[in-house]
């Protein structure tokens, strides 16, 4: 599957390929696309198909559908996963006796791959845990721990666009691998050769055990104890999976909690891989959300509640009680009114002490709620697998009860080790109901942690340079180093974190080592507590700048303001510093 870059491809090589492809190609779909490829002689499309590989890490795999080993297709599934399956066999513990989950959603191709990775995995003497119908995330991540699996795997692009899909793995605790083990699995993949020796079990292989209701009812019941059943339930919620999965489990999961004012946007309640009334299926899009905030307007809603196509996420939707409005929260706003929530309430404590989380670029105000509640507080890179392998790792006497990261992803409690819309979603329907009958809204306790806390405003932008710019990324992380900014729009930077290094130094020329691991992230720490951050992206030649700032006063809305104000004005100096000319 690698591509060495320093080898020059031809056209004959691009063909070579692509013939060799096409002989052990199992979709008759994908042997069209290369066929036409072929008789056309479009050496760009071979190119762009053959002339680089998907590549395997922690997240899995993911891409646009079609054929090659650049796009996501029955072959690839098939190789990845024989890939997965020596390296299972490989460990010690009886893989095979306990299965692997293997869950999908409603995508395109999503069932064909699906039963590919089933065949493999029994081929190569698995046992096979499958949800045969599609199914959140959220659920084959708890099953792996409920079925105490070896392993588990969803086929999913979560919000990506339509013509994308992808290969999630899980480890034996129900979280994302993290390295060493991508790597691992990366070199297995890399060991498989030509697909026609893949061993293929039958369908009806003794090796395949479909999942029993059991399993997704007892995620039901595990889910509704994070709430008090005794809690108010007057309220009315209207909610959309976008054309995902999740929606019924979501209603089940509302229902048996005693929400029964649930609203359904119609147009987006069933699973549907071409997401039509959206441009991008993730709820942070503009637009994403426009049919769900005029069913609220329509239907005098409480509440909105959203989640992405496998859901893994949550969006919330608040009346401002001016004119019918609406806002939507950002993934920082849902973060810390659960958390101040759940550390308020300690009702997920267990005599523990509790600990709450998210990642370098998220909200320091996470920090300042758990300082506020004597509670612990934990800070990992982006990426909720080292959300959940902190949670995992935590002393006895110390119990994570929620964990989120600015792109909308949650959990509660340890039910699963990963995002999950769907607990989520029933928490902060639980506190808005309570807040409603107490005669307050959701915006009323932001406004409280801003008078606490003050107003944390976070912005992220990024720039996607040319293919010619490739370079730029690089060279503007190089430059951030050598000559670091002295102050953010007018504030000294009083520290500043190299994650690369892993190194942090303060303005007096202290340092100490950072206990993450060295990723090519810096951050940038003012007087007043503004902060900028710049990563490059892991798949684009992109620069991710994330800003903060911090403003304290009376009024929540004026403070919210200036601190707006604010931390546009840093983030757009120090874009311009990073990558001059260059703008979001």
């Amino acid at each position: 599957m690698a591509v060495d870059d320093d080898e020059e491809r031809t056209e004959m090589d691009y063909r070579e390929e692509a013939l060799a492809w096409l002989a052990e190609d199992p979709d008759p779909d994908t042997r069209e696309e290369l066929q036409r490829l072929l008789d056309l002689g479009d050496e760009p499309g071979l190119a762009d198909r053959f002339g680089e590989a998907l590549a395997f890490g922690t997240a899995g795999m993911r891409g646009a559908l079609g054929a090659g080993p650049n796009r996501m297709n029955r072959a690839m599934v098939r190789r990845v996963t024989a890939g997965l399956a020596e390296r299972l066999n490989a460990a010690a513990g009886g893989a095979g006796a306990r299965g692997v989950v293997v869950g999908a959603d409603a995508r395109h191709k999503s069932d064909a791959f699906r039963a590919d990775v089933v065949r493999v995995l029994a081929g190569a003497g698995l046992g096979v845990w499958l949800f045969d119908t599609v199914v959140p995330t959220p659920l084959v991540a708890f099953a792996v721990r409920y079925l105490e699996a070896a392993a588990g795997v969803m086929v999913t692009a979560s919000h990506n666009p339509p013509a994308d899909n992808g290969y999630k793995v899980y480890g034996p605790g129900g979280r994302q691998i993290v390295p060493p083990l991508d790597e691992e699995i990366a070199e297995a993949i890399d060991r498989v050769g030509s697909l026609d020796e893949v061993p293929l079990a039958a369908e009806d292989s003794e090796l395949v055990w479909r999942v029993s209701s059991e399993v997704a009812e007892h995620y039901i019941q595990s889910v509704l104890t994070l709430v008090d059943p005794a809690s108010p339930r007057d309220l009315r919620i209207v909610h959309t999976p976008l054309h995902g999965v999740a929606g019924d489990l979501v209603g089940k999961v509302l229902a048996a909690a005693g929400f029964t004012d649930v609203h359904v946007v119609p147009e987006q309640a069933e699973p549907d891989p071409d997401f039509p009334t959206v441009e991008f299926p993730n709820p942070e899009e503009p637009g994403a959300m426009d049919l769900a905030v005029a069913l609220a307007r329509e239907v005098e809603a409480d509440l909105i509640l959203a989640n992405d196509p496998d859901g893994d996420r949550i969006a919330v939707g608040i009346p401002t009680g001016t004119d019918q409005g609406w806002r939507l929260l950002s993934g920082d706003e849902i973060g810390a009114v659960l958390a101040e929530d759940l550390l308020t309430d300690g009702r997920l404590n267990r005599g523990r002490t509790p600990v709450v989380g998210t990642t370098v670029v998220s909200s320091s105000l996470l920090a300042a709620i758990a300082a506020h509640h004597d509670a612990g507080y934990t800070e990992t890179l982006t990426g909720f697998k080292w959300l959940a392998k902190q949670a995992e790792e935590l002393p006895e006497d110390q119990l994570m009860v929620m964990a989120y990261e600015q792109a909308l992803g949650v959990t509660i409690g340890d039910l699963v080790r990963d995002k999950d819309g769907i607990s989520a979603a029933l928490c902060m329907a639980d506190l808005a109901a309570r807040t409603r009958a107490a005669g307050r809204r959701i915006g009323d306790l932001l406004d409280d942690l801003t008078r606490r806390h003050g107003a944390h405003v976070t912005i992220g932008r990024s720039v996607l340079l040319e293919d010619t710019e490739e370079d730029l990324v690089q060279k503007a992380l190089d430059g951030l180093r050598a000559d670091p900014p002295a102050d953010l729009a007018g504030e000294p930077v009083v520290r500043t974190w190299d994650h690369d290094a892993g190194i942090v130094t303060d303005a007096d020329g202290g340092f100490a080592e950072i206990d993450l691991p060295a990723t090519p992230l810096l951050r940038f720490v003012g007087r007043d507590g503004t902060r900028v951050m710049v990563r490059p992206s892991g798949t684009e030649p992109k620069l991710k700048f994330y800003g903060e700032a911090v403003v304290s006063g009376e009024d929540p809305a004026v403070a919210r303001e200036q601190a707006a104000e604010r931390v546009a004005e840093v983030l757009t100096a120090f874009m311009a510093r990073a990558l001059p000319g260059h703008t979001a």
